[in-house]
């Protein structure tokens, strides 16, 4: 039986020398690099290198890779021999991590599959009238259009017909003809819109001097001003200044954002309370 037990004993450990060996030839063949016992395997680097990526660049880039993760092992390794025992134990944190991050992709899948990002023009509007103090304009803004001429061209009769249908308000007609003599003499022109613009950006188009916005909105809607190639003729449709009620059609993305938020949060409520009652039914949890 002694004999038996050795022989037995003999085998073990010349399969666990095989099994040693065998790791550790896998280890140098298949490493690209190490440091202490710690290995960087050639399968660890698919994907690092973007594929299409010419020869010598992908080599710099699998050695940067390489380069980047021998330092990370020193330094761990210096830090783990330069830090107390309980300093490195980061269980608790870890635990509390990978808790949030499981709650984080429950959360994520339920509001993908019922979360409703629907949001009429009605709701839109009704939130704006309701919530109208909370949105309060920061700048001056503008509606305008402008007529820019090149100063070799302001004598030529078509310009002054450009200027009278500028002047024209409200006309589609003379928009459409205005549009047409500006494409057909390369001068520049920006139609009547809706769209409400920053008066700052208004000045990067039109190079006027304005040193208090607030003067010039209250006694001007029309202007000319020159500079080395152009002369400029702008005209103000609205205006609406600083610190009072910001427009709807400015709000709407905020406000279309704000209640998809507000259903995101109402919908998370309502599961985890679900969640609770069912667990509190079935017993599941004990307060002690």
């Amino acid at each position: 039986m002694k004999v038996a037990f050795r022989i037995l004993c003999l085998l073990f450990c010349l399969g666990a020398m095989n099994q040693c060996t065998w790791l550790e030839a896998r280890k140098k063949g298949d490493a690209v690099a190490r440091v202490y016992d710690q290995y960087l395997y050639r399968s660890e680097l698919k994907g690092i290198v973007p594929p299409g990526l010419p020869a010598p660049d992908s080599i710099d880039a699998a050695r940067q890779y390489i380069d980047n993760w021998i330092r990370q092992q020193v330094i761990l390794r210096h830090a783990e021999r330069n830090l107390k025992k309980d300093v490195q134990d980061f269980s608790e944190q870890l635990e509390a991590y990978r808790n949030s991050l499981v709650i984080y992709a429950y959360e994520s899948e339920l509001l993908k599959q019922k979360l409703d990002t629907s949001v009429t023009n009605s709701e839109i509007t009704e939130y704006y009238n309701e919530n109208a103090a909370n949105f309060q304009l920061r700048e001056n803004i503008v509606k305008y259009k402008y007529l820019r001429i090149p100063l070799n061209l302001i004598e030529k009769p078509f310009v002054k017909k450009a200027t009278k249908l500028f002047n024209t308000t409200k006309d589609t007609d003379a928009e459409e003809e205005l549009e047409k003599l500006s494409q057909k003499w390369m001068f520049g022109y920006r139609p009547d819109d809706d769209n409400w613009v920053n008066f700052k950006t208004m000045t990067t188009e039109v190079p006027l001097e304005v040193y208090n916005e607030e003067d010039f909105l209250s006694n001007f809607r029309h202007a000319e001003v020159r500079d080395s190639a152009y002369l400029y003729h702008l005209y103000i449709t609205d205006y609406k200044m600083k610190e009072s009620t910001s427009p709807l059609s400015l709000e709407q993305n905020n406000i279309r954002n704000i209640i998809i938020n507000r259903r995101k949060l109402a919908l998370l409520k309502h599961m985890q309370e679900e969640v609770y009652k069912e667990a509190l039914l079935k017993k599941e949890y004990e307060i002690y």
